[in-house]
């Protein structure tokens, strides 16, 4: 039988990581963070003097990445990253750099191949529309621009980030055109895709909704 697959995408700071990371708990299916992929190759792009304008250079240092998730943590080379790729800063090199066709193209085996049993849950941008288009259930989550920048804006604040809501807000929606217009697997909501809008939900009630579709597939 094909492994399942829950492919969430959206768009960014909606939850949809929460949400996944919850779901494939519930579920005991393993959980990969697309978006944490792009955040780690810009680190390591830095770490390694790679320039985020290099596609070339970029493509091939991704398909030498040694990647491992366990739970939200991320694991570079065997070591964790921590919160260094949860900054603004690293979201803004991560959406600038997943906009390059080359690099794109490099990460899509290494995505596919966290489809393991008994099943996977996933979160980015293009899981649903690209990577996983054979997904057992899709889900567009999404919420309001100031609801998303609130909750990022909470995040970054218990981290001790410092950090500006109105700048959250402008930065968010200047990430959303960024990700929709893009050439290259943009942002957009699969025909065949639930769409959940989490502004009025609990992560629990987030959480239910996902697990009830695929009861129901």
């Amino acid at each position: 039988m094909t492994i399942p697959v829950i492919a969430i995408d959206g768009p960014s700071a909606s939850g949809k990581g929460t949400v996944a990371a919850l779901a494939a708990r519930a579920l005991g299916f393993h959980y990969l963070d697309s978006g944490a992929i792009y955040r780690v190759t810009a680190h390591a792009a830095g770490n390694r003097g790679v320039d985020l304008a290099d596609e070339a250079g970029l493509a091939e240092l991704a398909r030498g990445l040694e990647l491992r998730f366990d739970g939200v943590e991320v694991y570079l080379d065997g070591q964790p990253v921590g919160d260094a790729i949860r900054t603004e800063e690293a979201g803004r090199a991560a959406s600038r750099i997943a906009a390059l066709p080359a690099l794109r193209a490099a990460l899509l085996e290494l995505q596919r191949g966290f489809r393991k049993a008994p099943g996977l849950v996933t979160d980015g941008r293009d899981m649903g529309s690209v990577v996983f288009p054979d997904a057992t259930v899709k889900v567009f989550l999404t919420a309001s621009a100031e609801e998303r920048a609130q909750r990022r804006y909470k995040q970054l604040i218990e981290k001790g980030f410092d950090a500006n809501l109105a700048a959250l807000v402008q930065d968010l929606r200047e990430r959303d055109a960024r990700d929709a217009s893009r050439a290259s697997a943009p942002l957009h909501q699969a025909a065949d895709a639930h769409l959940l809008d989490t502004t009025a939900l609990t992560i629990a009630q987030a959480v239910d909704r996902v697990l009830g579709w695929y009861r129901q597939a």
